[in-house]
């Protein structure tokens, strides 16, 4: 499955590319939220289950999450995770 065209809109790209990463991080009893997406490309997650507090979460945000969201997504400027 790959995301959709950039003719759909931000959020659902990102949410796309999201349901893509899911099912790795719940193989390691976490989950992740998109919370918000602005229009300058600024996307919002939550971490939930063993992903909150967990200190590798970071690695996971930077390496995993973000590089997939910015190959996949050109206008994802940044990630950043929220409580």
């Amino acid at each position: 499955m790959t995301p959709a065209t950039e003719t759909t809109p931000l959020r659902e790209r990102v949410q796309s590319v999201i349901n893509l990463i899911r099912p790795a991080v719940q193989a390691d009893g976490g989950d992740i939220e998109l919370v918000d997406v602005s229009t300058e490309g600024v996307v919002q997650i939550r971490f939930h289950g063993a992903c909150h507090g967990c200190p590798s979460s970071t690695m996971t945000l930077q390496d995993g999450i973000q590089r997939n969201l910015r190959e996949r997504v050109p206008e994802v400027t940044q990630v950043i995770p929220v409580t």
